[in-house]
């Protein structure tokens, strides 16, 4: 350390005695090293050295790396005047290093400009030494071209600052050729190549922080050389040998330079697996070679390439350009591929046979027809009489190279259930005839039924292929298995080993197509019952969605019915259907599993619009229905019917009620509406007089008459009666009756005109109430009534008979009522005078007759008093001493009760 800081102290001293001596000082610092270039990863040290001033010492040097001060922990002071910095090398990119002092004084202020100084850092990496070197020369016309080309790979990193160089060099005949480049190849032109003489070869890296070699390589000139492929390629195909070919070609360059050995590769038409003829066979300098064990009638691919002959040296030229030829046929080798398609037929007992097949595996050339015989198994004669049916097969000619069978449609029967046959086939090419075929049909009542299936078959799908995987049936012995994929009406199968149980499907399938993949078991000839499963080989979205087809509204529910997507439109296995539907902005939806094909929406609004759409998903995607719209009912199904046969039986209960009502109160309603009104016309007082007495019957006790007799006297009845008639405006037309007759014989005062008064100033019209007039009569009898003295002089008997239009009145049913009215009416009129209206006496006024009357009054008050007499009135038959005139006399003048008030009598 000491002695390098010691010779940075000389580089620093003769630096500035230099600058003292050219009389150039314009820096007070100068920074040692000058412009480096430091190689990355590195630390680099730079001093700062004060010259030509006593103004500042080390201690008043600073360091900055581009903007940024660097840490006074990297410093290191060697002396008063110089102060160096360690700073770690990072980065690509140049940066600039400064040596700055602190203003300490104002000569240092006014001086800024010579207390600095700086150097550029250019940063790099040291080369790598360059790997693989190879060289070669190329043929050019018939001879090896001067110019060698080299390749080698670059190792190392460089910088946009500090670039790599390389430099190629040969050398040869004690000449040294060399070329600069950049990149990783370079030419070297020679003049002339020089055959059989060493070359000595490598590539020089370097840059500013160093260089160095590669490996080098030290060959004969000729290991370099890269000659060109065999030209004039020609393969002929001999009939007699069909499974041979012979190749003949030209040598690319004369012997002289060079001695070759060849190699020759073959392959099928569109296969990329080539053969490799052995090295042993071709490694000498020849012209022709034939191929053996080939296939006949296929077409071959054969190509052929040379090197230099000795071992170890020069590289093997390009392969030539291809060259074709198909082999000559041969008599077909194996037996052609039969299979059966069975198809049950509705209706009848009988299947529907279809029989096809492929050529033989090793056909050996254009299979030209086949020939077909079925066998019935149960009429041997028959059987022994059938010819074979020849089959001609109208196809352009196969390519040989082709892994892909032609499937031929043979012959289609059918076959009766109890029928069983069996079928032999054999093809035939241009050469020969291959070996036959035969397939077993049994009779339905045997079947297949009894053959067990393969068990756990499993299908997947990898790299746009189907692999299948099964269990072999337990206690049977199969002699092979038969894979079979159907779709879209079309079939196709393989074949395979007894001791397999996993394969791969060889033919080419499509995508988004669903595949029927079967296995059958076969027993020495029998095929047994086989085992399913479905399968995409990749799943995409549904090119459509389903159709709704029908609906079935309700009033907050709907049933919508979808069609199935068809088949070869789904494109994969439906997973779900989703229903969305949409009243307005707000959208429901609905998952339901895929196996559905109809499904009730639910807690709908009533008479209300609805869109609706069905998507259908698979893996692969999905995709969606149109739009249908429809209107929810107003009515739910049956709620209309209900109403109205709510509505029906409540008004049919109502009227049964009414009519039980009817008839459980029926006195009640025929005595409201219909009341009971005496008939004078079947009454017994028409014919009774004191002169005839009849029997009377004993009254009832619920026909007490509505009668009322008031207090006063006849002077009080013609008052009333004037006020009445004042008061009241009534017209004579309508509110006076005329007189009737009593049918009793003469007259009296109860004969003369009078007067009825309704509740109403609109009476009902006279000649209905005339026609409706009921006769009411009071009897006056000289006896005494009740214990009564009666008055020691005889007196005559008035009868008295009033005609009302009204039907009884509630206080003609109820004398309580009516003895409260008769006591309003006796408060109403003023006592007079007690004057009797007799027939004989008008106006009499004996005080003892006023006392005798005013006492049968009274007693004509209580209600027990009054008996109408009515045709059905039972009368009681006078006690001894009475004569028949018992009755009570009335007053002459009376009030009748009458609806709606009184009327004078």
């Amino acid at each position: 350390m000491v002695p390098k800081r010691v010779l940075q102290l000389l580089v620093l001293a003769c630096l500035a005695s230099a600058l003292r001596a050219g009389g150039e000082l314009y820096n007070h610092l100068v920074i040692t090293p000058q412009s480096p270039v430091l190689e990355i990863g590195t630390n680099f040290t730079a001093t700062c050295m004060i010259i030509n001033t006593d103004e500042i010492t080390a201690k008043d040097l600073y360091w900055n790396l581009s903007d940024i001060t660097v840490s006074n922990k990297q410093y290191t002071k060697i002396n008063s005047s110089s102060l160096s910095v360690t700073i770690p090398v990072i980065g690509e990119k140049h940066e600039w290093l400064f040596c700055f002092c602190k203003e300490v004084s104002n000569y240092v202020y006014l001086n800024r400009s010579k207390f600095r100084h700086g150097i550029i850092l250019t940063k790099g990496y040291r080369p790598g030494k360059p790997e693989n070197l190879s060289c070669e020369a190329v043929q050019v016309k018939m001879e090896i071209s001067s110019t060698i080309t080299c390749v080698w790979k670059k190792v190392g990193r460089s910088s946009t600052d500090v670039p790599t160089k390389y430099t190629l060099y040969v050398k040869e005949l004690g000449r040294n050729h060399s070329k600069e480049t950049n990149g990783n190849s370079s030419q070297v032109n020679l003049e002339i190549f020089p055959h059989h003489m060493p070359m000595e070869i490598w590539v020089e890296a370097h840059n500013k922080l160093g260089r160095i070699e590669s490996g080098h390589l030290s060959k004969d000139a000729d290991s370099f050389v890269k000659t060109n492929p065999p030209s004039d390629i020609k393969v002929i195909s001999e009939k007699t040998f069909p499974t041979s070919l012979l190749i003949n070609w030209t040598h690319p360059i004369a012997e002289e330079y060079l001695k070759l050995t060849y190699q020759i590769r073959f392959c099928q038409n569109g296969s990329q697996s080539w053969t490799y003829v052995p090295l042993v066979d071709t490694d000498k300098y020849i012209q022709s070679f034939r191929l053996q064990n080939l296939r006949p009638d296929t077409v071959y691919v054969i190509q052929v390439c040379c090197k230099n002959a000795r071992r170890g040296h020069g590289y093997w030229s390009n392969w030539s350009t291809n060259a074709t030829m198909r082999t000559p046929e041969g008599i077909p080798k194996g037996k052609p591929d039969l299979w059966r398609i069975i198809t049950k037929v509705d209706g009848v007992n009988e299947r529907q046979v279809r029989f096809i097949t492929k050529d033989p595996v090793f056909a050996n050339g254009r299979i030209q027809r086949f020939h077909i015989k079925i066998q019935d198994k149960k009429d041997k004669v028959k059987s022994r009489s059938e010819e074979w049916e020849r089959i001609p097969v109208n196809r352009s000619e196969a390519d040989g190279s082709s892994s892909q069978r032609e499937i031929t449609f043979l012959k289609q029967i059918d076959l009766a259930d109890e029928r069983s046959v069996r079928v032999y086939v054999t093809a035939f090419n241009s050469v020969g005839e291959s070996a036959q075929a035969s397939l077993f049909i049994p009779d339905k009542a045997y079947g297949v039924w009894d053959l067990a299936p393969v068990e756990g078959l499993n299908l997947s799908s990898h790299g746009g292929q189907l692999w299948l995987e099964w269990k072999a049936p337990k206690n049977k012995a199969v002699s092979e298995y038969v894979v079979e994929w159907a779709a879209n009406g079309w079939t196709d199968w393989q074949r395979e080993n007894r001791t397999t149980t996993h394969t791969v499907i060889k033919g080419n399938l499509e995508k988004f197509v669903c595949y029927t993949v079967s296995v059958h078991p076969v027993y020495s000839g029998w095929t047994g019952k086989p085992a399913s499963v479905q399968a995409f080989v990749e799943e995409g979205a549904p090119l459509e969605g389903p159709e709704i087809v029908d609906r079935k509204l309700g009033r907050n529910d709907v049933e919508l019915v979808w069609k199935e997507i068809p088949q070869d439109k789904r494109r994969g296995f439906i997973t779900k259907y989703t229903i969305f539907y949409k009243n307005g902005s707000k959208t429901h939806s609905v998952t339901v599993p895929a196996n559905t094909t109809s499904y009730t929406l639910t807690s709908l609004s009533g008479n209300t619009r609805y869109d609706a759409w069905i998507s259908a998903s698979t893996i692969g995607g999905s995709a969606r229905s149109l739009n249908h719209s429809f209107w929810t009912l107003k009515y739910a199904a049956g709620e209309i019917e209900g109403i109205v046969v709510g509505v029906s039986l409540g008004f049919l209960f109502i009227v049964l009620m009414t009519m039980l009502l009817c008839i459980y109160k029926k006195d009640v309603i025929k005595e409201n509406f219909w009341p009971q009104i005496p008939n004078p016309g079947e009454s017994t007082i028409g014919t009774w007089s004191p002169h005839h007495p009849v029997k009377a019957d004993t009254p009832k006790e619920n026909c007490l008459s509505g009668i009322s007799v008031l207090d006063v006297d006849v002077c009080d009845g013609k008052c009333v009666f004037e006020e009445d008639k004042a008061s009241l405006p009534l017209k004579k037309d309508k509110y006076l009756s005329e007189e009737h007759s009593s049918g009793i014989g003469g007259s009296s005062c109860m004969s003369s005109p009078r007067q009825s008064v309704s509740d109403s100033d609109e009476g009902g019209d006279m000649a209905d109430t005339t026609a409706s007039t009921v006769q009411y009569s009071s009897v006056m009898a000289s006896n005494g009534y009740k214990g009564q003295t009666p008055s020691s002089q005889p007196q005559q008997a008035i009868f008295s008979r009033s005609e009302s239009t009204q039907p009884l009145l509630d206080s003609e049913e109820n004398p309580d009522m009516l003895l409260q009215e008769g006591s309003k009416h006796s408060q109403r009129f003023p006592r007079q005078p007690c004057f009797t209206h007799t027939a004989q006496n008008k106006d009499s006024t004996d005080p003892a007759d006023c006392h005798q009357r005013e006492m049968e009054q009274q007693e004509l008050l209580e209600p027990l008093d009054f008996y109408p007499l009515e045709e059905d009135s039972e009368q009681t038959t006078p006690t001894e001493g009475q004569s028949a005139d018992w009755l009570p006399a009335a007053p002459a003048s009376s009030y009748m009760p009458q609806r709606g008030g009184y009327r004078p009598q």
